[in-house]
């Protein structure tokens, strides 16, 4: 006989009315939704259904394990970092271009960068005299050196169109290691060094010319030079020296062929 306890346990008994404790048979309520009238209605009793899941778990297993594995793509694509964009240098401030015009730092200097005026300019405004300052390198005694404009720009316009084919575009030894004047308060012989300008664009750049002492100047002034005078300014400083030389003579007097 089939009766069921106030806790909700389905309990066989015997025919002659007593439990049976064997034949206790104790079965759980199924879940109720908030319609039901109560776990002492019959439909409490049965159990409830199982439905399949409607998306596979991935840590199931027995059949949803091979319903998930099948499931599974045939490949895993590989771990791609994202990388950080790189940064464009081209897009930080930039320099600003110096000026190519300046104040003339000299009566024979134009108001271009490393330029001078021609010959025939400086004879016809009377400029015939070129003058800058030397130091001797014992005693450090300055004293102002004058050249001839017209003379020395002969000695070194002859020198250069008689030697040329020789240098293959490298200035010679005289000119990279010049004779200076002597000093006149210590008697020093081959000691007066021209006096090069803090700031380039105030070289004297007539008066070394005139003095053939162009390759005291160092490689930045050189490279300056060449910047202002579309010459390649990548080489050696024998071969500044040499387009020095040569564009200065140039702008001198531009019917020169060298």
């Amino acid at each position: 006989m089939e009766e069921t306890g106030g806790d909700g346990k389905l309990k066989l008994k015997s025919l002659d009315g007593a439990d049976d404790p064997i034949c206790v048979l104790t079965v759980a309520p199924a879940e109720c939704s908030s319609s039901c009238p109560g776990p002492s209605s019959s439909s409490c009793l049965a159990p409830a259904p199982q439905h399949a899941p409607t998306q596979p778990s991935s840590f199931s297993y027995g059949v949803n394990s091979l319903y998930h594995a099948a499931a599974e793509p045939d490949f895993i694509p590989a771990y791609s970092p994202v990388k950080p964009a790189r940064r464009n240098p081209s897009s930080g401030p930039k320099r600003p271009e110096k000026g190519n015009v300046i104040k003339p730092p000299f009566a024979w200097a134009t108001d271009r960068r490393a330029t001078i005026h021609t010959l025939n300019h400086l004879v016809s405004r009377g400029i015939t005299e070129i003058h800058g300052g030397s130091q001797c390198k014992r005693c450090e005694a300055r004293r102002v050196i004058t050249y001839d404009l017209v003379d020395k720009f002969a000695a070194v316009a002859g020198f250069f169109g008689a030697n040329q084919h020789l240098m293959h575009d490298r200035a010679p030894s005289k000119w990279m290691r010049p004779t200076f004047p002597d000093c006149e308060a210590c008697g020093q012989r081959n000691c007066m060094r021209p006096i090069l300008a803090e700031k380039k664009r105030e070289m004297n750049w007539l008066f070394m010319l005139l003095g053939q002492t162009l390759g005291c100047c160092t490689h930045r002034q050189l490279k300056y030079f060449c910047k202002y005078n579309a010459n390649h300014r990548t080489g050696a400083k024998n071969r500044l020296v040499y387009l020095a030389y040569r564009s200065l003579c140039k702008q001198l007097d531009p019917t020169l062929r060298i």
